[in-house]
């Protein structure tokens, strides 16, 4: 059995509290929160305990791994802390809004020796395994283009109930946070990004950060990648894709996240191809299914003994953030 606490008990903590309840293996022992109503509410759903002092639950709890799903720009000092206390850490995405905090993020926990890893959940999605595996064989052969769109909505009251959100310290803007995994998703199909521009407004929300951009990148091998985020996409959630485009295939995984193979062209057939008519799926948020998936195969990566998409070591999801800091200049 391996104990969980989590720390913040927002909107992306009931992800993690529901995949965790259903794992035998993993038992949620602790939650905290700033706010002492959200710890409460938490612990009265699932019986662990709830704390408002972070030090205080990493001294009196036994903890295996801490899952920080705090503002972004915290993450970091976070990780640091649990580090200290020699428990393993799963963060949200992104790791952070600084890279050089992220950075002493990962020196802490290498000293520690404790896992620093991050969630990238999308990862697991069925469409996107599916697409990773016709990329690993080979099938889109010289890759050409790399493109992705998430043009979602998130009205003024969504910012405005939490005052971080839209922050440059603590959050960034709709690249950082709604297309973070898409950033991810889009460097992870394309590698090494060696160029990185963009162009940013905010038009239609009251903060700090971007509510529209486009990012433009080339990566190592010649390709280019775009990236076009929005959160002011009338009436609602538009789309969440991925296109790949080379000279032997093409392919996109669209629908509102990621959930939906929308073509699926190549120049020889494959058995891979026997599962277009299963992977697709409607979801239930933008959030996708993958938590579960992820939590499913923790007690292995605690154990050492497996592996898995969905488990990002630090050193990798530092790529987005740093995609992330030259996108935004």
């Amino acid at each position: 059995m391996h104990n969980i606490a989590i720390l913040g008990c927002g909107r992306i903590s009931a992800s993690h509290v529901a995949a965790i309840e259903k794992v035998n293996d993993l038992k949620l022992v602790a939650c905290c929160d700033i706010l002492e109503e959200r710890a409460a509410a938490t612990a009265a759903k699932t019986g662990c305990t709830a704390y408002t002092d972070y030090e205080k639950m990493l001294e009196n709890e036994s903890i295996d791994m801490i899952a920080l799903c705090t503002p972004s720009g915290m993450h970091p000092d976070h990780a640091i802390t649990a580090a200290k206390a020699g428990v393993n850490v799963l963060s949200e995405k992104p790791l952070g809004t600084s890279l050089e905090k992220v950075d002493r993020a990962i020196e802490a926990c290498d000293r520690a020796k404790v896992l620093y890893m991050e969630v990238k959940q999308n990862r697991l999605n069925p469409t996107i395994v599916l697409l990773r595996q016709a990329l690993e064989a080979g099938r889109f052969g010289r890759i050409h283009m790399i493109t992705s769109n998430v043009l979602w909505t998130r009205p003024q009251d969504y910012y405005d109930m939490a005052p971080w959100r839209g922050t440059w310290e603590f959050d960034g803007g709709c690249l950082a946070n709604q297309a973070a995994h898409y950033v991810d998703m889009v460097q992870w199909m394309g590698g090494a990004v060696e160029q990185v521009h963009s162009f940013s407004s905010t038009l239609g929300r009251r903060i700090e950060a971007e509510d529209t951009i486009t990012v433009g990148l080339k990566f190592r091998n010649g390709a280019i990648g775009n990236i076009n985020v929005s959160v002011l996409t009338y009436p609602r959630n538009l789309e969440g894709s991925i296109t790949i485009m080379g000279d032997r295939g093409t392919a996109k995984i669209g629908g509102v996240a990621m959930n939906k193979v929308e073509i699926w062209d190549f120049d020889a057939p494959h058995k891979m191809d026997d599962q277009l008519d299963s992977v697709s799926y409607d979801p239930k948020s933008v959030y996708g299914g993958g938590h579960y998936v992820l939590y499913r195969d923790l007690p292995g990566m605690l154990d050492g003994t497996g592996k898995s998409y969905g488990f990002v070591t630090a050193r990798e999801g530092r790529k987005t953030v740093e995609v992330l800091e030259r996108a935004y200049g």
